[in-house]
This record gives C-alpha cells, structure tokens and sequence, in this order.
C-alpha cells in the first residue's frame, strides 16, 4: 500500500497546479486566517472594509484557525488544499459505510456520489471553504447516533455549528431523535464554544464580537439574495416576485413547511430499523434552502442524500425515479459549460437548482414512506 501516499500527493499537486493557473488565491481560506490574525491581536473580527468576504463565522472559529497563521500564507493554502482533499475522499467513503442495509457495492457508489457532487467539489476546493470539516463533523455525528453514541453525536453538531452556523438546522434533530439529555449536552458544548473568546477579549469584548456577527450577517443577507448561485429559499422567492417583504414572508413559510415536513418525517413514520441517516440527510439538503446566504455547493455536505437516492434507486417507482433525476439534474449539473450562457442564465434566474433540491428532498420522505410501507 506504499503507492497510496504516492497516487494522493500526486493527485493533490495536479489538482492544485490546474487551479493556481485560475486562481491567485483561495479566497475563502482567507477570510478565516486573517480573523485568526485578528484574534491573536484581539481586534475586531468584523470589519466592514473586508467587503464581500467578511468573516461571517461565530469568533470561536478564529481560534481554531490559529495554527494557520504559524505558517507563511503560500504553505498555509497548500496545506489547507492538501487537507481539503483529503476530507472530500474520507466524507465520501464515510458517507457510504454510515449508510444502513446498503444495496450495492461501496465502490460504486462512492464513483457514482463523485459524480453527482463533482460540481460542488470542485468550487469547495477552488475557493479554499469550509463545508467538508462540517461534513464529516455532522457524518460523525451520524455514525456515532448509530451506535448508540447519542451525547457524542449531540456533541459532535454543536461543534459543526462553529466551522458553520447553519448546522443549527439539526436541533430539531436533536431534540426529536436524540432526546432531550442530547439536546441538553449539545447546549452545554454550544454555549462553551460562544463564551470561550471572552477568555482573550475579556467578558463584554466577547458580547460586542457575538453583536457584531449578527450584524453582519444579517447585513450582507439582501445584496446577495439575486446572486445566481444562491439557491436558498429567500433567493428563490427574491428571483420569482422580486425582492421585499413579499418574498420574504413568503420564504419564511416555505422554510416552515419544510422543517415541519421533516418532523412528520421523524414522527410518521418513526419506526424504522436505522433512522438516522436519512432524516440528517434530509436535514442536510435544507441547510442552502434555509440559509439566506445558501450557496449550490453547499450541497456537497448533502451527498449523503445523493448516496442514498442511487443506492434505493430500484425502490422507487418509475414516476418517482423521474422526479429524482429532475432533482439530480438541476442540483448536480446546471453548469454553465454544460447549458452555455443563455439556458444557464435562464436556469439561474428561475431558481432551478433550488427547486432540484427541494425534489431531493421530497424524494428522501418517499423513500422513508415506502420503507415503512
């Protein structure tokens, strides 16, 4: 097994050669390592003038982020493609060993789930994000649930939610299939994570930085709303009738619907041998949906969804089987190189992807339907 180091270095230097000649930098590896800076200097993490790429992350993330600035900025990025690499091959393969009563063969899944998540992949480590270490947080979480590991997997969320805060769409989660011990032990980790910079910036420091958070995420919410590739429900709303208040109510509600589609989800049909994977799968397609800043390749921390649709693929009925390959399709390859600039656009303006995921997602409570039929 000598050559697998071998084969993984040699991918890595090639992959990250192709995108050194796009790209100068990875721009969003460095919105967290110039917040780290800013920790270790015990200045605001929240700076207007950062523009577009303002740190958007709780201040704890900072902090862990540190180790990054030890190193020059060109070996830190390296390093960090290197790890992103890695954490894309190790999601996948837990992706599909996490998935229960599994019909074929793992190989070919994890080929077919790299083909239905390559679009996501490739923009992850092409800006440099942070949704793989989410990932396989919320994987572990999974894994853990399964053998009977609750207050781990309870633990292993709240800690998601500090690499992103949008992993908070699996409290219901928690709450519902975990029980509330679980929901008890992820409060516990979460408010240790929000308190633990007031032991640098001092107890209302730490207020002001958590203040701060809010108001930039909340503020750089409308001016990314009409962004082509946001495939949340406010942008979906945002695109059909136009920004306002409209739009908005209107995107409440269908976030609404479909959290509360998930809790009949769990409760309807609760009894099945091995609940967990599909219901934090389920959960995982709704994050870009639910997140206002909800980008298309944030569906790569959904490929569990994705993995378990090609695996019960011959359990659906052909209509059904219709309805996700619609959903693959507008997810997985609305890529401009494929519809070229006018059907793209087009598809973009209409919110195709969000709709495909919307179909994903309705396809998975057909799935945990027809199990229990």
């Amino acid at each position: 097994m000598v050559w697998r180091p071998l084969v993984f270095t040699l991918i890595v230097a090639g992959l990250y050669g192709v995108l050194r000649t796009q790209r100068t930098e990875l721009v969003d590896f460095r919105v967290p390592r110039l917040a780290a800076e800013r920790f270790l200097a015990h200045e605001q993490l929240y700076q207007a003038e950062d523009g577009h790429y303002q740190y958007k992350y709780f201040p704890a993330f900072a902090l862990v982020m540190v180790p990054f600035t030890w190193l020059p900025k060109a070996i830190a990025e390296v390093l960090w493609f290197t790890l992103t690499v890695a954490m894309s091959w190790l999601f996948l393969r837990l992706s599909v060993f996490a998935l229960p009563d599994r019909r074929r063969a793992a190989t070919a899944l994890m080929w077919l789930a790299l083909l239905l998540t390559t679009k996501f992949l490739v923009k992850e480590l092409g800006f440099g994000n942070f949704n793989l270490p989410l990932a396989l947080l919320i994987i572990g979480a999974v894994i853990a649930a399964q053998r009977g590991s609750v207050m781990t997997a309870a633990a292993l969320v709240a800690a998601a939610v500090f690499v992103k805060p949008y992993a908070l769409v699996l409290v219901p989660w928690i709450a519902w299939r975990l029980g509330w011990r679980a929901l008890l032990v992820f409060g516990l980790v979460l408010a240790a994570g929000l308190v633990l910079p007031a032991a640098f910036y001092g107890w209302q420091g730490n207020v002001t930085l958590l203040q701060s958070w809010y108001g930039v995420v909340t503020a750089t919410t409308a001016p990314n709303l009409m962004g082509a590739e946001n495939i949340s429900f406010a942008s979906m709303w945002a695109k059909w009738i136009g920004p306002g208040p409209a739009a908005a109510a209107l995107a409440l509600a269908t976030t609404i619907v479909a959290v509360a589609a998930g809790l009949v989800l769990m409760w309807r049909w609760r009894n099945v041998r091995e609940p967990y994977y599909l219901e934090v799968g389920y959960f995982l397609v709704l994050v870009p949906l639910i997140s206002p800043q909800g980008w298309d390749y944030v569906l790569l921390i959904a490929t569990p969804a994705y993995v378990l649709l090609l695996d019960r693929w011959r359990d659906l009925t052909p209509a059904w089987r219709a309805v996700a390959l619609v959903g693959v399709l507008l997810t997985s390859f609305t890529v401009f190189d494929i519809y070229r600039r006018t059907l793209y656009i087009f598809l973009m303006q209409w919110a195709a992807p969000t709709v495909g995921a919307m179909l994903i997602a309705i396809c998975l409570i057909r799935l945990r339907a027809r199990a229990i039929a």
